[in-house]
């Protein structure tokens, strides 16, 4: 990880701004590159809700991303599954600060935090359609597994699907200490 930046353990006075950061990121279309956003679903990313119930679960983190001046610039949740391999999600940078490899940069920012603390292999979870997002995850090491996960239909918690045929693909990737 970089000096000038900082992954810090979220608190809930942290949730608002991660919520609303999160849901600008993904599905606010409004100057960001059309792969950036979710327009495949409709309505929020994550609610309140829906995050203090993600982070109940045993080994859920949500980390978030301070610059030198303590500016929250992004975040990211990791959950330890307790056997070496953690899960990523909602990896999240600031809108109007994307496009200059930051998005690279944190997510390099969790693997080492992940490893830092007993990871051997991070996996996380894409709407399939998102071939752009897939390949970009590709690019830095993730692999399909060829593992698919139902899309959650009627939990508007996850947002409204555009479409009737959504699900996850499975990726995932080894990691090694010192890399």
């Amino acid at each position: 990880m970089t000096t000038e930046y900082e992954l810090q353990e979220a608190h809930p006075a942290d949730y608002p701004a991660a919520i609303e950061m999160t849901n600008r990121a993904y599905r606010d279309i409004a100057g960001q590159a059309e792969w950036k956003v979710e327009t495949l679903i409709q309505g929020t990313r994550i609610d309140e809700s829906l995050l203090r119930d993600d982070l109940a679960a045993s080994g859920a983190r949500l980390l978030i991303w301070r610059d030198t001046a303590g500016a929250h610039i992004g975040h990211v949740r990791l959950d330890d599954n307790g056997d070496g391999s953690w899960y990523l999600a909602m990896l999240t940078v600031k809108p109007e600060i994307q496009d200059g490899g930051l998005g690279t940069k944190l997510l390099a920012a969790a693997e080492d935090f992940a490893v830092t603390h007993g990871a051997r292999r991070m996996r996380l979870s894409v709407v399939h359609q998102r071939a752009e997002l897939i390949a970009w995850y590709e690019r830095r090491g993730y692999a399909r597994t060829g593992e698919t996960e139902p899309f959650p239909y009627g939990d508007d918690r996850f947002g409204r699907p555009a479409r009737n045929d959504l699900f996850f693909e499975i990726l995932e990737k080894e990691l090694l200490r010192g890399c």
